[in-house]
């Protein structure tokens, strides 16, 4: 197995938190994580130049997405995740399950359709082709149930059970596209789900909670089967260098608990989301009627008012 380009990635210690998470900066995600933050404070700092607020609680939850796909891939983590599919699993879980809610609660698409100017007449500008982009039939299909919960379980079952896996592992380039994989389809996954973006697909609450339990279990299914397994079942990961001092089939058993466990921090995370939003959505709708209520009365009253005028006219 050709691990060049990871660093002394053969040659690591015994794993431990500490050496896990000193900086070792992967290129790619360095730059792409750097250039996301960036271009998100540009957008805020746009808006807060106009007198438009931005809520604190999306930019927390941007920025903390963000930190977690840095500390997937810009740290020792990232090393040992080479060669230990406990730490590799780690990984794939917080970039498909934490990192992509985190981020897409933080809003970036409606940030970037406020921040961005209009072009002018019958030009188009980078906030019309994120408009149209949006409301093409290529972003209806990719955000469709039909397509993102197939996606979302052939993600664990088609990689790792056959040897694209291996593949991708084989080289830096397939370990890289392999986590950015991860990450768009955790962020299609949901998108819908959670609904902050506008975007193609906007079911409602009870039907956005069955798409998320949808996928779910199978996820649990996928930890479980690792963890019942006699023999390791990952090429990658058969033979962990001596220096790790690990053992294969208990360090795949670690993955599949990890696996396993993970399933639920998303679910908790999604459906307190689900549930702020719905109240909000009620408390929100219930104003509007409120003030319905109230032209409709100011309305009657006046009918009324002039009603009495009229008789005290006809009276006089």
């Amino acid at each position: 197995m050709d691990h060049s380009g990871h660093g002394m990635t053969m040659d690591l210690p015994p794993f431990t938190l500490g050496r896990g998470l000193q900086w070792s900066a992967d290129p790619f995600f360095l730059v792409a994580c750097l250039l996301g933050l960036g271009l998100y404070a540009y957008g805020v700092v746009r808006l807060r130049r106009r007198g438009d607020a931005w809520p604190v609680g999306r930019i927390v939850s941007y920025v903390v997405g963000v930190l977690t796909v840095m500390l997937m891939m810009c740290t020792k983590l990232n090393d040992y995740g080479m060669v230990m599919f406990s730490v590799h699993m780690v990984q794939h879980m917080v970039i498909s399950m934490l990192s992509p809610i985190l981020i897409l609660l933080g809003a970036p698409v409606t940030l970037a359709l406020r921040a961005l100017p209009a072009a002018g007449k019958g030009r188009k500008g980078p906030r019309e082709l994120l408009l149209a982009l949006l409301h093409s039939r290529y972003m209806r299909i990719i955000t469709h149930p039909a397509f993102t919960i197939p996606l979302f379980i052939a993600s664990l079952y088609a990689l790792y059970f056959t040897p694209i896996f291996d593949f991708l592992m084989g080289s830096r380039t397939g370990h890289i596209a392999m986590m950015v994989h991860f990450l768009a389809v955790g962020v299609v996954f949901f998108w819908p789900i959670i609904g902050v973006d506008p975007g193609p697909h906007r079911p409602g609450y009870l039907m956005r909670m069955l798409e998320l339990f949808a996928g779910m279990p199978f996820h649990a299914f996928f930890g479980i089967a690792l963890m019942m397994a006699s023999t390791p079942m990952v090429e990658t990961f058969k033979n962990p260098p001596a220096s790790l001092g690990i053992d294969a089939l208990s360090d795949q058993n670690a993955a599949g608990g990890i696996a396993w466990a993970f399933s639920e921090i998303p679910s908790v995370l999604v459906l307190l989301a689900l549930l702020f939003q719905w109240y909000g959505s009620e408390q929100r709708q219930a104003r509007r009627k409120d003030r319905a209520a109230d032209r409709d009365g100011d309305k009657e009253l006046e009918a009324y008012n002039a009603y009495l005028a009229s008789l005290n006219a006809r009276g006089n």
